[in-house]
């Protein structure tokens, strides 16, 4: 699927945003995912709350037409990759076939997260709690104690705007030029409104939400993205 990019700066760093949720950084030929939580739908059905089962499929389609388009030479994956400690082992033969061959496809970095604290070793690439790349700082969850440069996840942000009588709500990117949240990736991920105590908590000042349209990624002003 074709997509266009929309470039922003973080802490000096130019980054491209995709309209797939990813994000792209052409200095360090970085791609970057937030969130997948692959096995979210299997994991619901445990409790019986059925869900159709091809997240997992869908999110994995999406990451290889984004790593086709801009042929990273790293990947880094944001932590919750995973949705629980026994997602890995739910993965059918079909899914964990793709991911080895999606994984191979670049040197891979794999951010622990809250739900997936220990990803499993047959992964293959790194596992770490956060990595530095020039000026930016990769991880999870945001630190309350601001850090120029870092890029994080965990939030799942969403923006709605409204036009013309219609509201639209959308999953996004959260950036006030020195920090950056990427939206969540995974399927059935969901998402937390920008006008959250959450985020206003992270800037000082007013911040960016870049909404994620079907084809191209749209800057809206903190007024009206809410």
């Amino acid at each position: 699927m074709w997509t266009e990019t929309l470039q922003i700066e973080v802490n000096g760093q130019t980054l491209l945003l995709d309209a797939c949720g990813a994000a792209f950084s052409p200095a360090h030929s970085t791609l970057i995912f937030s969130d997948l939580h692959f096995e979210k739908g299997s994991s619901y059905a445990r409790s019986r709350q059925f869900l159709p089962p091809y997240d997992t499929a869908d999110t994995l389609l999406r990451m290889d037409q984004a790593i086709a388009r801009h042929k990273p030479a790293h990947v880094i994956a944001l932590g919750d990759s995973f949705h629980d400690g026994e997602a890995a082992s739910r993965l059918g033969e079909q899914a964990r076939a793709q991911l080895d061959y999606i994984v191979r496809q670049a040197r891979f970095t794999w951010i622990t997260g809250n739900h997936d604290p220990h990803p499993p070793a047959w992964l293959g690439g790194e596992v770490v709690e956060s990595l530095r790349l020039g000026g930016l700082i990769f991880r999870h969850e945001p630190l309350a104690a601001f850090e120029p440069g870092e890029v994080a996840g965990h939030l799942h942000p969403c923006a709605r705007v409204a036009k013309w009588g219609r509201s639209v709500r959308r999953r996004c990117f959260v950036s006030d030029g020195l920090r950056l949240v990427l939206p969540s990736f995974g399927a059935f991920t969901g998402g937390l409104d920008v006008g959250d105590a959450a985020f206003a908590s992270l800037f000082a000042g007013p911040f960016h939400a870049y909404m994620l349209g079907q084809s191209r990624v749209y800057a809206m002003a903190r007024g009206v993205a809410v």
